[in-house]
């Protein structure tokens, strides 16, 4: 009672969860989301969690939805089940196809080549207002994602990475899945909390044990990822507990694209329409401020590489975003499917 007049008190009001059961069965890898009605959003209180100002006032105003029950990965989709849709398809990723001088008017024939955006660790400490820790490098995709020299051979349970919106769209057509809009994937990973700052609960390392793989050291200098929390970079799916509906990897680790267009006055909108919003797809349109001619859908979870110098988007209800023609080495993506959709 006392944790519902807390939540309440911060803009919060009780997840009320669906109370049909579960079929006796669901898809391989998945678990049952119930669905039911839930407060989105992230206090604005959480920003003194992170050094940049701001970076929660694009999951305000909170406010109430609803979600038909569905199926969720449990995790994230690795590197050996997108091989598996790979060797099925012959799929070829954005970041493994050569850039169109359409898409990048003006460019040098040269730097119109294949790869993708990777975290390269800095010498010393830089301006935090400047990501200068991002490099376009050749010959990165899924297969080579640390470089052009590295494999994914000994990596099946590493989440895949190097994906771009719509490589992630395309996997889970083929596996009869869709991608998560924004609100089945707060729903899900709220595990039927109401307000909490994390997944697991209030603290950070509660028992100090970290619950996720995210950034420990300083950010981002060369081996400053200490390891802390059992890992330095990307992990294994699952290393970590999972929240109460079974899900792995809700925080940290890899962020996850969501089908939603990225807007930062999304919930406002949402909120001026009153009531009960029911099984948002999210906007029509895409448009973020800082990069007005670029598409971007949703990004949701936070990353490996996360910390509370930078980036504290692992805390639940906070958002990112991508546009949807890119990769890097911290997005990957898991799927969901309808209730009704079931096989």
């Amino acid at each position: 009672m006392l944790a519902e007049v807390a939540a309440a008190d911060s803009g919060f009001a009780p997840t009320v969860a669906d109370t049909t059961p579960a079929p006796a069965a669901g898809p391989a890898g998945m678990v049952w989301i119930p669905g039911g009605e839930f407060s989105m959003g992230a206090n604005i209180e959480a920003e003194d969690m992170c050094s940049l100002p701001g970076a929660t006032k694009d999951a305000q105003p909170i406010h109430r939805v609803r979600v038909d029950p569905f199926w969720m990965d449990a995790t994230e989709v690795t590197n050996e089940q997108f091989a598996k849709f790979v060797a099925a398809t012959g799929y070829v990723t954005v970041a493994e196809q050569k850039p169109t001088e359409a898409e990048f008017p003006g460019a040098p024939p040269e730097v119109l080549v294949a790869g993708s955006i990777l975290f390269t660790p800095q010498p010393g400490p830089v301006p935090l207002t400047q990501a200068r820790w991002w490099s376009y490098v050749a010959g990165v995709d899924w297969q080579h994602p640390a470089g052009p020299g590295s494999d994914v051979k000994n990596a099946g349970k590493i989440p895949v990475v190097h994906i771009a919106y719509e490589d992630a769209a395309a996997y889970a057509q083929w596996a009869g899945k869709r991608l998560p809009t924004e609100a089945e994937w707060e729903f899900a990973a709220r595990g039927g909390s109401a307000g909490q700052i994390f997944a697991w609960g209030e603290e950070l390392k509660p028992g100090e044990k970290f619950q996720a793989n995210i950034y420990q050291g300083q950010f981002p200098v060369t081996a400053g990822d200490t390891g802390e929390d059992g890992f330095k970079g990307i992990a294994p799916v699952g290393q970590y507990p999972a929240n109460p509906y079974g899900l792995y990897d809700v925080a940290g680790n890899v962020w996850e694209w969501c089908s939603d267009w990225y807007r930062p006055d999304a919930y406002a909108q949402a909120a001026a329409a009153g009531g009960v919003v029911s099984n948002p797809r999210g906007p029509t349109s895409s448009y973020d401020p800082d990069e007005p001619g670029a598409l971007k859908r949703v990004q949701r979870g936070g990353s490996f590489l996360c910390t509370d110098q930078y980036c504290t988007r692992y805390i639940l209800g906070t958002r990112g975003k991508g546009e949807i023609r890119s990769s890097s080495n911290h997005v990957g993506f898991r799927c969901v499917q309808s209730a009704s959709a079931e096989r």
